[in-house]
């Protein structure tokens, strides 16, 4: 069962034996690999041992986020503390009984990573780094404590920079790898050591807790890490854990007070309707648990990795596919499922690491092409290089700028969408330190990169050349992405508050909106449709649908614009119709008003894909990623959203794509322009409508039974409060 403050995460579980297991995490655990990887495993034994005598459950609570266990006379609750960086066990036992806890320790001796495993330091090459995993190593003399902990006394950063001809970065910027010290504290006011990695009651007890608190710092020495994490789980410093429980439900209130969505079915749907509730609850609950660190969530199993014993892939719970690299059409899913739920503090990670990346980017551009502005890979280290297999180990007759893997070799439409998504976190919020520290520097960055980067055609206009539209389309010109993007990210831009922007902003970007070539578009059987790029080579190394890029992420086409119906008949004569994993066709058709198609993929992804070697069936994959798969509930949850109220400019839309003649359903979801809406739809009947502030109920329309290709020149439904 997954546990979770957001910044650290447990995999909790019972043994036959009666043990209670846990592996640990954190956000920031990067090993000298570049590797997120766990903090460690603890072991619990509780004697007489749980599975001894009674009925035994284990439950996962998402009100409060505590998992507790019992068998009616001892009680285990675990919690990771919503306010410290800290995991919480609290035992209550009806007769005396003894606890003891250890590091339950696995990476005891340096280990080679090598044959189908390289998998997890993805990007590195055996040949050039010395692949090793290191061990974890015990703090030694502490009393009535256990403290170990991982330090990185080598890195891959210096060697990566070099490859990539940005060697000039190591004068300003420090290796974030370098020295980084991470593990954990055990400690509790009634428990004595019990050999060299565990603790055990003093002495037998009705009631007892303990607590492991975490750390990750880069620190000059060990001790100084050591000095840390004690200072941090001083009882004296804390908040007593009674105390520390309150706020803890506070917190987790809060957040599940934001938004809900709640389905009912009709008649007869086989159970999907609840399933479909309890999983994206489920998933939601499992991003609030990893999205509060220093770093973004990633995509590839997050914080809830475990040894899962899949087919040619039975390693360790430090593994993850993909390895410990960002992909942006990954990771930025899960982002996008977090504005209608409200959830903007766990979108600031995002953000935040990109903001960190532009003054290498800036470096990176300068050096490789020899002008202004930054592009961002597809996928890259959290600092901002690509992978080292990615950009290519051998340089010989190369420029720098010549990326070796073509799926990714000009794939940069990242920049552009994480715009969008900051631009969409603005409309929602008005959060002005987002617009001044990171939204505003991005865009001035990408946006110069462009203008910078391609010439013009004959006619005056921009021209994308070379260029791909997406991993699909690798020789492409005006890809659709791309031009997509611009077309709706400068109308925003240039409409952003006067006292935000600079006189430069304005002249650059009406510059470059004058020189935007026409989206691409074709005749396919004689019917107008979008295309995936102007021109592109006849046969697609990946199955993408790039064209459908212009009704999401960037949203020129849907209910509510023109031609409805040729991005409609676009969206059906895809080439690669699909869902699960990061394929968002039930977004789109959400968005394009095409009910049952996204009720179709919604309830797929919802009832289908969870992992078979998990008994906790929230975890999805491993798809396209790995175990738990974040991509295929943020698809389903952005989908479920988009088919009950959409908006565009001013205007709501409420029910664009929702079947109500099969479900029922009450939610609360948030929208631009610092709007909240509350709804319930009983038998076809809108019974509760509030919306706040109340001035945006005249902005609503119902599209309930309406023609949707008639959306925008519909009426407002509610008129009055």
């Amino acid at each position: 069962m997954p546990l979770g403050n957001g910044d650290i995460a447990a995999n909790v579980w019972t043994e036959p034996s009666g043990d209670i297991l846990l592996y640990l995490a954190k956000n920031d655990a990067w090993d000298h690999l570049g590797r997120l990887i766990k903090i460690g495993r603890l072991r619990i034994r509780i004697k007489p041992d749980l599975l001894s005598e009674g009925n035994f459950s284990q439950t996962l609570s998402l009100a409060d986020a505590a998992v507790t266990l019992t068998n009616g006379n001892v009680t285990i609750r675990l919690w990771c503390d919503a306010h410290w960086p800290r995991m919480v066990v609290e035992v209550k036992s009806n007769e005396p009984c003894e606890v003891r806890v250890d590091l339950d320790a696995w990476r005891t001796a340096a280990s080679p990573v090598d044959g189908a495993e390289v998998y997890a330091p993805n990007g590195l090459d055996r040949e050039k780094f010395n692949l090793v995993a290191q061990p974890d190593k015990l703090v030694p003399k502490l009393r009535n404590a256990v403290a170990w902990y991982q330090r990185n006394e080598t890195s891959i950063w210096p060697h990566v920079l070099n490859l990539q001809s940005l060697s000039a970065a190591k004068e300003t910027v420090s290796d974030p790898l370098l020295h980084r010290t991470f593990g954990g504290l055990m400690q509790g006011k009634d428990f004595k050591g019990k050999g060299r990695t565990g603790l055990v009651t003093a002495r037998k007890t009705t009631a007892t807790e303990f607590s492991v608190t975490v750390l990750c710092a880069q620190t000059k020495s060990v001790d100084d890490w050591v000095s840390q994490i004690q200072a941090n789980s001083n009882p004296k410093s804390v908040p007593s854990v009674a105390e520390a429980w309150r706020d803890h439900q506070a917190w987790w209130e809060n957040f599940w007070g934001r938004s809900h969505i709640r389905i009912e079915c009709r008649g007869p749907d086989w159970g999907n309707a609840e399933q479909i509730t309890q999983q994206a609850t489920w998933h939601r609950f499992m991003v609030a648990c990893c999205g509060r660190g220093q770093f973004p969530i990633k995509f590839n199993g997050a914080l809830f990795t475990a040894d899962w014993g899949l087919k040619n892939e039975d390693f360790d719970a430090d593994y993850r596919r993909w390895g410990g690299g960002y992909w942006w059409q990954n990771t930025r899913l899960i982002y996008w499922s977090m504005l209608a739920n409200g959830d903007y503090d766990l979108m600031r990670p995002l953000f935040r690491m990109y903001r960190d990346m532009l003054p290498l980017a800036e470096l990176r551009t300068q050096v490789w092409f020899g002008h202004g502005g930054v592009f961002f890979p597809e996928t890259q280290y959290f600092w901002g290089t690509h992978l080292p297999s990615n950009y290519g180990w051998d340089r010989t007759g190369k420029e720098p700028g010549d990326v070796e893997n073509q799926y990714i070799r000009r794939y940069w439409v990242s920049g552009f969408e994480l715009i969008a998504l900051m631009l969409e976190n603005y409309q929602h919020t008005g959060d002005s330190s987002l617009l001044e520290q990171e939204l505003l520097p991005i865009a001035r960055a990408v946006l110069k990169f462009y203008a910078l980067h391609y010439p013009n055609d004959s006619a005056g206009r921009l021209f994308l050349s070379p260029a791909q539209s997406l991993e699909t389309w690798w020789d492409a010109e005006n890809p659709m992405p791309e031009i997509a993007a611009l077309h709706f990210l400068l109308p925003q831009l240039l409409a952003l508050p006067d006292e935000n922007l600079q006189v430069s902003d304005l002249g650059a970007w009406r510059a470059l909106s004058a020189r935007l070539p026409e989206l691409p578009k074709g005749t396919r059987d004689g019917q107008r449709q979008l295309l995936a790029a102007a021109r592109h080579e006849s046969v697609p190394k990946n199955s993408e649908n790039p064209e459908l890029y212009a009704v999401f992420p960037f949203k020129l086409f849907g209910i509510g614009h023109a031609d409805l119906d040729m991005a409609q008949r676009t969206f059906t004569k895809r080439v690669f119709p699909d869902t699960g994993g990061w394929r968002q066709d039930a977004i789109q058709a959400a968005y394009l008003g095409l009910t049952e198609t996204a009720a179709f993929y919604v309830t797929k992804n919802f009832t289908e894909g969870t992992c078979t070697q998990a008994r906790f069936k929230g975890f999805w994959g491993p798809n396209y990623d790995w175990v738990p798969d974040f991509d295929h509930g943020s698809v389903a949850q952005i989908a479920l959203q988009s088919m009950l109220v959409q908006t565009v400019g001013k205007r709501i839309y409420l029910f664009p794509a929702w079947p109500a003649g099969r479900w029922n359903v009450s939610f609360r979801l948030h929208l631009s322009r610092q709007t909240d809406i509350t709804c319930e739809l009983k038998d076809g009947k809108i019974e509760r409508l509030e919306i706040t502030p109340p001035g945006r109920r005249h902005d609503i329309v119902v599209l309930l039974n309406q023609d949707k290709s008639q959306a925008v020149d519909l009426p407002g439904s509610f008129t009055s409060a």
